[in-house]
């Protein structure tokens, strides 16, 4: 029995769906019941054990593009990180970082870090 990714046009969540026969589909969204589910089709993916991955990610060579004062900058590598170690962020927190990508930072979030930067220097 396949399992298949589909995005719940209710919910707008990615979800994976146990199909029971080949060629059938998904009838509803297990999170919010929603009928409209539009299939994803899963990219091609070269297998690598956990260990290359993590070496990958480590190499000097991979991190040299990041500027660690520039937010975005930060929210690509986060992403990327994310991708290769197959992992996907809760809704919000992929929201936020293509918020901080297209540099828009909340109201008060920049000087809620010059008051925690205060705070550290009193230490």
């Amino acid at each position: 029995m396949p399992m298949y990714e589909y995005r719940c046009g209710g919910c707008g969540r990615k979800v994976s769906v146990l199909v029971r026969r080949m060629g059938e589909e998904a009838e509803q969204c297990p999170r919010c019941g929603s009928r409209m589910l539009t299939r994803l089709y899963s990219r091609f993916a070269l297998a690598r054990s956990e260990e290359d991955r993590l070496e990958k990610l480590a190499d000097e060579a991979e991190m040299a593009g990041i500027d660690e004062n520039d937010p975005k900058s930060v929210a690509r590598w986060v992403k990327r990180l994310g991708q290769e170690l197959g992992e996907e962020g809760s809704e919000e927190f992929e929201q936020a970082l293509e918020e901080i990508e297209r540099g828009e930072l909340g109201e008060g979030e920049e000087e809620g870090a010059g008051k925690a930067e205060a705070s550290a220097d009193e230490l």
